[in-house]
């Protein structure tokens, strides 16, 4: 598989990272982190270098901000989307970011996870 090189690495220090958010945005992340993962296990090698290369420019950046955020302890979560990388999503994919930002900023409600979606 085009995926299996820096993959697993890069996946396993994306959920390490996640183990500092609060518990819900962990297993919203977390849960969306593993679906996207295993939808492109497939792919072929320039749509999984593409997907890499994307997913190692967001954790760089989430890495940037935690820093930021540890020089004016205020937590600040995720980054901002520029419209060129959101010209290059995918229906499919702005429609899962909707309901990612949706799910996310829901006032005072618990976050819960579905297991219907589980890879059997």
């Amino acid at each position: 598989s085009a995926m299996a090189g820096g993959a697993v690495g890069l996946y396993r220090r994306i959920l390490a990272l996640h183990r500092a958010l609060p518990a819900a945005l962990r297993a919203l992340g977390d849960s969306y982190v593993k679906e996207e993962f295993r939808k492109h296990k497939a792919a072929g090698p320039a749509e999984a270098q593409r997907f890499l290369r994307e997913w190692e420019a967001t954790l760089i950046q989430h890495q940037i901000n935690e820093d930021r955020q540890n020089l004016r302890e205020k937590t600040v979560y995720g980054i901002q989307l520029t419209e060129e990388k959101l010209n290059d999503f995918r229906d499919e994919q702005i429609g899962q970011l909707k309901e990612l930002m949706d799910e996310a900023t829901k006032p005072n409600e618990k976050i819960t996870i579905s297991k219907d979606s589980e890879h059997k």
